[in-house]
Order: structure tokens, then C-alpha cells, then sequence
């Protein structure tokens, strides 16, 4: 449980920077919008995930997740550095890779959370699905923005 909350953490912790730049990237009113509360959210949920670790007596940066690495890598490959010259075609690959980052943080949630309710640890269980919901709030908001407006402008 404790492993898994530390890779969370580490996960985070690498999506945050990631997600500040995507801001600045982004030209779509509302997808801006939409990603700075992305990262007031990560941000929120590190600080309650890392509570939870030093609750537990143990160290929230004692992992380092490879799987967080990869996502990172690929959205600063294909959102920021990516040769795209048309803010529409940016900002659909800005949606894009911000989702795999957030479908990577939906499942490491619903794990802890599951291992928090196996322990019958109550309290903590609670806080992770209030940051698993958050989240779920996150990508929907941003497949709404992606299907009403940002990959229309993107095809045209």
C-alpha cells in the first residue's frame, strides 16, 4: 500500500511541471481554463497523498514512477516540442496527452484506494476517492472541451 502511494506521489510530482507548461501551450480559452485547475488538483492531491504517506511513518518520496516518466516524456515530445504550427492541432495534442497522464493517475488511485479498503483503513479510503473523483471530474471536463470545440477547430 505504502509502495504504491509513493509511486502516486511520484507521479504527481513528475505530471505537475509538465501540466504547468501544457498551460502556457495551450491558446484555447477554456482549455487553458480547464488545465490550471488540472494542476491545482494534482497539486491538492500530492499534498493530501503525501499526508497519507507520512501518516503511515514512511517517506512520500521513497519511489520513483517509470510509468509517469514515459507519459511525461511522451507529452513534452508530442504537445511541446512537437514541430505543429496550428494552435488547434496543439491544443487537441495538449488534450491528448494530458488525458494519458490522467488515465495513468485515475488507475493508480483506484488501486491505493482498493488496497486502503482491503486494510479497512476508512479514513484514508475517503481521501483517495475524493481525489479520484476530482480527477474523474478533470477528464470529463476536458473530453467535453475536446468534443465540442478544440477537435473541431483542430480538423478545420
Amino acid at each position: 500500500y505504502i509502495d504504491q502511494l509513493q509511486d502516486l506521489y511520484s507521479a504527481d510530482k513528475q505530471s505537475l511541471q509538465v501540466s504547468k507548461d501544457l498551460v502556457k501551450a495551450a491558446t484555447n480559452p477554456e482549455l487553458k481554463a480547464a488545465l490550471e485547475r488540472s494542476v491545482v488538483g494534482i497539486s491538492k492531491g500530492m499534498e493530501k497523498v503525501k499526508g497519507l504517506i507520512q501518516d503511515h511513518g514512511a517517506d512520500p518520496k521513497g519511489e520513483h514512477c517509470k510509468g509517469m516518466e514515459g507519459l511525461v516524456t511522451e507529452a513534452r515530445a508530442h504537445a511541446l516540442e512537437a514541430d505543429i504550427s496550428d494552435d488547434d492541432v496543439r491544443d487537441a495534442s495538449i488534450i491528448a496527452q494530458t488525458q494519458r497522464m490522467t488515465h495513468y493517475a485515475l488507475a493508480g488511485y483506484g488501486v491505493v484506494r482498493a488496497f486502503a479498503q482491503r486494510l479497512d483503513l476508512k479514513s484514508d479510503a475517503e481521501v483517495l476517492q475524493d481525489c479520484l473523483d476530482e480527477t474523474y471530474g478533470g477528464d470529463r471536463e476536458l473530453t467535453r472541451i475536446a468534443e465540442t470545440q478544440v477537435n473541431a477547430d483542430a480538423l478545420a
